[in-house]
């Protein structure tokens, strides 16, 4: 039976008609929902002496963060020893990752995906849209990943990146991954949806085959979209087309879809966007580090919903969305114009997921109670007017200190609590060392 439990002291951001407003009280928890919450003054703090009471401090409570575009068969890709050419985007892949999801087995799928999870939680990220590559191992690796999530409590949405660049029997086992999964694999904790990996990889054929399936089950596509400028360019040499042009033009592109980067897009390719309902997912950290440039954010329609992944560089999604607010900064947007932006992402970000998972909380009483509990007291006055002050600048410069997810406390004070840390980073370890000997000898 699952136990109830009691957050007292806390700064609860409730969202409300697209607000945030900030209440200091206790939440009550019962069975995984939030039936009561307690208003009362922040002068006003009560002791804690019962275990099921986690006393906040003055802290603030929000809900958990949603990774937007992960890539958990990354997770071992620490300290390789690369030896090919990484002087362009292309060579990145050929050189890195290209090879080192060719190398993936289960296994290595499996401590990759334990890796992820408790990076996740550290960091307050309780849901994760991902994107999955491991070729040689293509059969099962979903529900092996979909295994690790949701018995350690969180939710995600999965995918397998599709792609013919390693022949037609790789190219048909993935869209077979994504059909099986979609079709067997999901429950109210794991969705799905049909991934691709770039134009430049995936023939129109394939678009036609995994188009037919797309529309007849009203599934959305994780794709990679203009990340680099040679996307553009093969895309357009091989077919005529610009990438979004062309999954526009095979009916894959809706409002449950994600398009990955969306750095190199034009005035057209935005509206095609727009028109589409699709999100863009951006991934700054992750763009900088393969010198690969930023998006215009100038161009980007006002009506599109724009979401923040880390691209499995990492899983502080709350440092990628720092990352995003300074980069609009540095495009010479306004404070004005660049909280805007950010507030209007937030709002949406929170929509998208609800096409997901309906009950994604909003903190308000009858919620489902996931939220995460920040190690961060407001120093000055807090409420809804100066809220995304203290978020961009206090809260999300802060860690995690305390998760909770349905009701139960997957982290409390830094400590992860259904996890045996040290014997699965030893596992980990023994998978990395598999993945570091393979590398090197190639």
């Amino acid at each position: 039976m699952q136990k109830n439990t009691k957050i007292i002291n806390a700064w609860i951001c409730q969202i409300a008609d697209e607000s945030i407003n900030p209440i200091f009280g206790d939440i009550v928890i019962e069975d995984g929902k939030i039936t009561k919450i307690i208003e009362h003054d922040s002068t006003s703090i009560s002791n804690a002496s019962d275990e099921n009471i986690i006393d906040a401090g003055g802290r603030v409570v929000t809900i958990p963060l949603v990774n937007f575009h992960d890539h958990i068969y990354s997770r071992l890709a620490k300290g390789l020893p690369i030896k090919g050419d990484m002087s362009s985007f292309q060579n990145i892949l050929k050189s890195l990752w290209w090879k080192i999801d060719l190398d993936l087995d289960l296994e290595m799928v499996k401590a990759s995906a334990e890796m992820a999870v408790i990076e996740s939680i550290r960091n307050g990220v309780t849901y994760i849209y991902d994107h999955h590559a491991s070729p040689n191992s293509t059969t099962g690796s979903l529900s092996t990943i979909a295994d690790i999530i949701e018995n350690t409590g969180l939710r995600g949405v999965l995918c397998f990146e599709t792609s013919d660049r390693n022949g037609n029997l790789l190219s048909q086992q993935a869209i077979e991954e994504n059909q099986n999964f979609f079709l067997n694999g999901t429950n109210e904790n794991i969705k799905a949806l049909f991934g691709l990996h770039a134009s430049f990889t995936v023939e129109d054929k394939t678009l036609e085959q995994v188009s037919e399936f797309v529309q007849h089950n009203n599934i959305g596509i994780h794709v990679h979209l203009a990340e680099d400028k040679s996307d553009n360019d093969i895309s357009l040499t091989q077919y005529g087309k610009k990438p979004i042009e062309r999954f526009n033009d095979f009916g894959l592109l809706n409002s449950k879809s994600i398009l990955a980067h969306g750095i190199h897009l034009t005035e057209n390719d935005y509206k095609i966007l727009e028109a589409s309902n699709s999100a863009i997912a951006y991934n700054l950290d992750s763009n900088l580090n393969n010198s690969v440039g930023l998006p215009n954010f100038k161009m980007v329609p006002k009506s599109t919903t724009v979401l923040v992944g880390t691209d499995g560089m990492h899983a502080n999604i709350a440092r990628s969305f720092k990352q995003l607010f300074l980069q609009l900064r540095h495009s010479a947007f306004s404070f004005y114009d660049a909280f805007g932006f950010m507030i209007n992402s937030y709002y949406n970000q929170h929509k998208f997921v609800k096409q997901f998972f309906d009950d994604f909380p909003s903190l308000n009483i009858g919620d489902r109670a996931d939220l995460i509990i920040w190690d961060y007291i407001p120093p000055t006055p807090f409420n809804s007017e100066n809220f995304w002050g203290h978020y961009l600048y206090g809260i999300i410069e802060r860690p995690v200190k305390t998760v909770v997810q349905n009701g139960k406390v997957l982290m409390k004070d830094y400590t992860l609590t259904n996890i045996d840390e040290t014997k699965i980073t030893s596992k980990i370890f023994k998978q990395g060392a598999k993945l570091f000997n393979k590398f090197g000898k190639e």
